[in-house]
């Protein structure tokens, strides 16, 4: 083993606190410190001592000073002399660890949910000193340094200290505060040298640059304006309460043109333009949102990525907004402003995968630290990125601290779990042969069902209604069941199977829709097996796939007919919505983020009161979901929904009824998806009396023909009025004959229900 000064100047010591610094001998203190640059260092005592010289007992650049008689250390200074200037500064190796045990001990199990308050860069006060603490897991490495411009990216200034046989690795650095850019200078176990981002940097650097940037948390620069907001949901059930999310991108959701100096504007469109900041979108997503009527928005990736087109699902900074929009106070203000208009936001968070890019994850300290080591567990051939390891407690911990992070920092309201499928099953896309079964020979990926088992039951236990949303492509079971039932404890699982079948009904043209009738009815045998989302996601509308109206077959006058009557049946079936971005007003071109999207169509061109309508339909059927308790109350319960006719196929009409919990409030939804306007169509409903039209897509309204179930009501504020006889059709006591209009879905509220009357008890 090389001696200590041996170590030091090969910038190979695992503790070089054990050396440097202020210590303790046997008849004297002595100082030392390592300063490859310097011609000159002197130690300067706290309070008025005379300055020693240090002496160079290295030529590579260590010095010492002793303090013959003193027994005792003492706060000092380092004054030292590079090329004809002298400063002063404090000496990183004389402040003791800025890392408890227990904060250790925590890591080591995996149980440190609050991780991201130890580690990372944290600006702090050690002994009336101002400077910032790091601190990183590298289990193999043999050295960590901390390289910034605060010391001319030299990884020999700050090599940081091992604290723990794990790994764990700090320095407290004097002077270095919130902005400083940095870096962590690694050395493996082979002593190859290189550059990692800190996968604990809470602001990073806009790419190409990846460096991070030390960052003091703080709330929005004029406080946290939202606890009325946190209490309620707190107090609230998700289950039942009306969920209608807007999926979106922030850097194509809105652009504007491109200033070119002096105040010039690109003469381009806002198509290309630049992106809108956090702060810049704030209130205009607001407006849009409160005048749409969504209950909540979904962001997809914000976690800070390299490369735009991945979309941020190839993460590299788990606990940094991305910088594009702005530094991290700036999202807090566009939370902040979104819970002020009661709208919450969904955080699109990616635990499945990370990117190989050479700054992040991967190989993090020349090893397979993050991933596992053999391909066949530990890579994503189809999408070329690593899989977690969940296997290792510090990688399970270094995610739910994330996931918890970003709940308790940011305020989101709730996480989207990407790709899901993905961890569940350790074949999944892969053939015979690249993939290592679990112990008992199977298929499924223990490890990570246990991580995401830990994952949901610490988010609802440490933040009261937030929730948790599986993007899970399988059958497998109870993901939105209690963990303690044996489910994975989702709040709510996204309903692939209804997105592929409904759209696969749609995009046919009308004539053989009565041959695949059940792929809009098969959902309901399923429809309570989990707490659904029902998505039209981006994944639906790129990869020329094509946009939602480009869809729907016919000529525009029937697609946009199409388009309004799969809404308002979708809006009508059991479960939450989520709809992304631009398909609220039938937008023409399918996603692409390096662009706007076409809010010109709302303006211009002959299809514009179609896209207005298609709008003005999607804003009504929130305000119709917020409204009426029978469209969410009883969304994750059979009771809540009674098929009529789940069995006209020769006509392609499905007709259900929507109850409300106490089975008093009722909604009547049809559904004629033909181009066929079908007079004399007798629907059965559970009582008889009078009936309101409350939507009817083929309004003129929405871009509609106009067809009415009947004559209009004047009394009634034109609203149809229709009544229902007691004569028994559909199994039900009484029914309504209707006028059904072309490719379009009607709902109807009928009267309320008479109180059930509980038979009298017999006496004994």
């Amino acid at each position: 083993m090389k001696p200590d000064l041996e170590r030091i100047v090969a910038v190979d010591h695992p503790d070089p606190h054990t050396y440097l610094g202020i210590h303790v001998a046997a008849d004297h203190v002595v100082v030392r410190g390592y300063r490859p640059e310097a011609d000159r260092v002197r130690v300067v005592p706290a309070g008025g001592a005379a300055a020693v010289d240090a002496t160079r007992i290295h030529p590579a650049g260590v010095f010492e000073a002793k303090f013959p008689g003193l027994k005792d250390v003492f706060a000092y200074q380092l004054e030292v002399t590079i090329g004809g200037q002298t400063r002063k500064e404090h000496d990183p190796y004389a402040f003791l660890p800025t890392l408890g045990e227990i904060d250790v001990y925590l890591a080591g199990e995996g149980k440190h949910y609050e991780l991201w308050s130890r580690f990372g860069a944290h600006v702090r006060k050690l002994g009336g000193v101002q400077g910032t603490s790091f601190v990183v897991w590298a289990p193999s490495a043999r050295r960590v340094s901390v390289v910034g411009d605060f010391n001319q990216w030299d990884g020999r200034r700050h090599p940081m200290r091992r604290l723990s046989p794990n790994g764990i690795w700090e320095l407290f650095i004097p002077g270095v505060g919130d902005g400083a850019v940095y870096k962590l200078e690694i050395v493996s176990p082979l002593g190859e040298r290189f550059l990692k981002l800190d996968p604990f940097a809470f602001e990073t650097e806009i790419r190409p640059a990846t460096g991070g940037i030390v960052h003091q948390h703080a709330p929005p620069k004029s406080g946290w304006s939202d606890a009325v907001w946190l209490n309620k949901r707190a107090s609230d059930d998700p289950l039942r309460r009306p969920w209608s999310i807007y999926e979106l991108h922030l850097g194509a959701w809105m652009r504007v043109p491109e200033e070119r100096g002096h105040g010039a504007i690109d003469v381009g469109d806002s198509h290309t333009g630049r992106w809108l900041t956090y702060r810049e979108i704030a209130p205009k997503l607001v407006e849009y949102l409160k005048k749409t009527g969504f209950t909540h928005v979904e962001l997809m990736p914000i976690t800070e990525y390299p490369f735009d087109g991945s979309w941020g699902y190839q993460v590299t900074g788990y606990f940094a907004p991305t910088s594009r929009y702005g530094k991290p106070e700036d999202l807090k203000y566009l939370i902040d402003a979104l819970h002020a208009a009661g709208i919450g936001v969904i955080l699109d968070w990616v635990p499945a995968h990370f990117p190989r890019d050479s700054h992040g994850l991967r190989r993090f300290d020349g090893t397979a630290v993050y991933e596992h080591l053999d391909p066949r567990q530990g890579e994503h051939a189809d999408w070329g990125t690593m899989v977690f390891n969940y296997g290792r407690a510090e990688v399970r911990n270094f995610l739910l601290a994330s996931a918890l992070f970003w709940l308790e920092e940011y305020h989101f309201d709730g996480l989207r779990v990407d790709a899901v499928a993905s961890m569940l099953y350790l074949d999944y896309s892969r053939n015979e042969g690249q993939w290592v079964p679990n112990k008992y020979g199977g298929r499924e990926n223990l490890d990570a069902i246990a991580f995401l088992r830990e994952l949901n039951t610490m988010v609802h236990e440490k933040h009261p209604g937030a929730v948790v949303i599986a993007e899970e492509s399988t059958a497998w079971p109870a993901v939105s069941r209690p963990v303690y039932t044996g489910g994975l404890g989702f709040t709510f699982k996204w309903n692939m199977g209804w997105m592929h079948d409904t759209l696969a009904y749609f995009q046919m043209d009308p004539f053989f829709r009565r041959f695949h009738h059940q792929k809009i009815t098969f959902g309901f045998l399923y429809a309570w097996s989990e707490n659904f989302v029902l998505p039209l996601s981006h994944d639906e509308v790129v990869h020329m796939k094509g946009s939602l109206i480009r869809k729907m077959p016919g000529d525009e006058w029937q697609k946009f007919a199409n388009l309004r009557a799969l809404y308002a049946y979708m809006w009508a079936h059991p479960g939450k919505k989520l709809l992304f971005m631009g398909g609220e007003f039938a937008q023409p071109t399918e996603f692409n983020e390096a662009r706007s999207l076409d809010w010109h169509v709302l303006t211009q061109g002959p299809n514009a009161p179609r896209h207005q309508g298609v709008l003005d339909l999607v804003s009504d059927l929130n305000e119709q979901l917020r409204a009426r308790p029978e469209l969410h109350e009883a969304d994750v319960e059979p009771a809540g929904f009674q098929w009529i006719d789940a069995n006209d196929n020769e006509q392609s009409v499905a007709s259900f009824i929507r109850w409300d919990r106490k089975h008093e409030r009722f909604l009547v939804c049809v559904l004629n998806a033909t181009p066929v306007v079908r007079k004399g169509y007798r629907v059965g409903v559970p009582i008889a009396g009078e009936y309101r039209e409350v939507l009817n897509t083929d309004s003129l309204d929405y871009g509609g023909s106009g067809v009415s179930l009947s004559a209009p009501d004047p009394a009634h504020d034109g609203n149809p009025l229709l009544v229902a006889v007691e004569t028994g059709h559909h199994g039900q006591p009484a029914c309504l004959t209707l006028t059904l209009p072309p490719l379009a879905t009607v709902w109807l509220a009928g009267p309320k229900m008479p109180p059930k009357v509980e038979a009298p008890e017999k006496s004994a």
